[in-house]
């Protein structure tokens, strides 16, 4: 308590920052309860809660707490920031393979610029396309019972495009004003705050389902079970937490030099080298694309359900119940579904430290500072050394993040919980989340330490 009070009433500063990130928060929370004009939201509840039981559902809320939006979307904040954040990482993809980006890329902070004003006009046009495939598959369509009676129509539709267009523009413009008048990132924090207010629901349904209550009836979960499940959580929590801030320390030396009758340099340094390089970027790649083959399966199985009982074409039929059995594979998350889903993470992991770490650029960025690391000459050689060590840490990361991806799976079906539930033991929401608050911590740790306080963390 005495460390939040020095937060919140000792620096000023520090207190204004805190409460303009909490009210732009708020703000972005607030949205999620405007409905888009044209909307029965009683239909589309029941809609939703019916789809949040289905594998399909289940994986578009995956992919819908990407970018902090529920699987409906039918409100004025409905895309979220996801298509922000698509485009970032198209741009960002582009930079390593485009040398017209590549070179604005080092130019510094004018570059910068310009590469995020080409990422908002981008960030348009894909709000502006999914905005437009999602009224006219969903809305628009007068068996889905969503819209208003009379409200069909294309100024309906345009209309609808249009808002949520400006609200995940909206929410573009409040996480950069967090960035420059608050505390943390700001898209962070929202794809943070739209993870947690999953929370509360999770916890409502825990307790209702848990034989705590002095209620006559039996519970789902009992005693053992929700105290198997917080262990779960701690132990899953310390883990990542470890794993993220884990390093691999490789010692450096600065070349001695003489001035006058001093002798400088010859200090040993450490160059850190991230185990989890790669953040959580491989789940996210990993869980988007397996979206795809679970509804081209799906449609191949419907398309050929006729010939499924079908007694003159035996190869058909056999055909039709090996695309029944992989899309049942598929939408169950079998061990077929999970293998796939892990070598996709470990495929992405190699493939996004291999665009954000350039070994080449560090080992020369070392010999231009004088540095070296004993046994490898500067150059080329200390680049191999250090793609050498990148290429064995990744694997570890990678396996731990197949693991953690997996948990809310392993524990959904051995333990028979809810997903729901079992989203907060693993997987990518609990990544996001526990990434966010060290990097609030770490920024919120430099406020104080500059003005002589403790830091959170214990450090002066």
């Amino acid at each position: 308590m005495g460390k939040l009070y020095t937060i919140l009433f000792k620096i000023p500063e520090l207190q204004r920052k805190v409460l303009m990130t909490l009210l732009f928060l708020a703000i972005y929370r607030i949205g999620f309860y405007i409905p888009l004009p044209i909307v029965d939201q009683a239909r589309l509840r029941n809609w939703q809660e019916l789809q949040s039981q289905t594998a399909s559902g289940r994986i578009f809320g995956t992919v819908a707490m990407f970018g902090g939006t529920e699987i409906g979307m039918s409100t004025i904040f409905g895309l979220g920031i996801m298509p922000y954040i698509s485009a970032s990482i198209i741009f960002q993809l582009l930079a390593s393979v485009v040398p017209s980006l590549e070179a604005m890329m080092k130019e510094g902070e004018s570059g910068r610029k310009k590469i995020n004003e080409y990422t908002r006009y981008a960030t348009v046009v894909l709000c502006a396309i999914q905005s437009a495939f999602w009224v006219q598959n969903n809305m628009m369509n007068a068996q889905s019972g969503w819209v208003l009676p009379g409200h069909h129509g294309f100024w309906d539709g345009a209309v609808c495009v249009t808002v949520m267009t400006a609200g995940t523009i909206f929410l573009m413009w409040i996480g950069e004003q967090i960035d420059e008048y608050g505390i943390g990132n700001g898209i962070s924090l929202l794809i943070m705050a739209g993870i947690l207010a999953r929370m509360p629901l999770a916890l409502k349904d825990l307790w209702d389902k848990s034989s705590l209550k002095l209620t006559p009836e039996v519970g789902e979960y009992g005693i053992i079970k929700i105290v198997l499940l917080i262990a779960l959580f701690i132990a899953v929590v310390v883990g990542v937490i470890a794993i993220t801030e884990s390093q691999r320390r490789i010692p450096t030396f600065s070349a001695k030099h003489v001035r006058g009758r001093r002798v400088y340099g010859g200090a040993k340094q450490y160059l850190p080298l991230k185990v989890n390089q790669a953040g959580v970027m491989p789940i996210i790649f990993a869980s988007s694309l397996l979206i795809f083959p679970q509804f081209l399966l799906n449609g191949l199985a419907n398309a050929t359900s006729a010939w499924r009982n079908s007694e003159t074409t035996t190869f058909g039929s056999l055909f039709a119940n090996f695309l029944q059995e992989c899309s049942l594979a598929f939408q169950r998350q079998s061990y077929a579904y999970t293998l796939v889903y892990i070598a996709l993470i470990y495929f992405f992991c190699y493939f996004w430290t291999a665009i954000t770490f350039n070994p080449k650029d560090m080992a020369d960025n070392l010999k231009d500072y004088g540095s070296f690391i004993r046994g490898h000459r500067p150059g080329r050689r200390t680049a191999d050394y250090l793609e050498k060590v990148m290429l064995r840490i990744t694997y570890v990361g990678a396996a731990f993040l197949s693991l953690v991806a997996v948990i809310p799976s392993i524990v959904q079906n051995a333990l028979s919980v809810n997903p729901m539930i079992a989203a907060f033991l693993g997987g990518t929401g609990l990544l996001i989340v526990i990434s966010v608050c060290l990097d609030l911590v770490q920024k919120i740790d430099s406020h104080l330490i500059m003005r002589n306080y403790t830091g959170l963390m214990g450090k002066r």
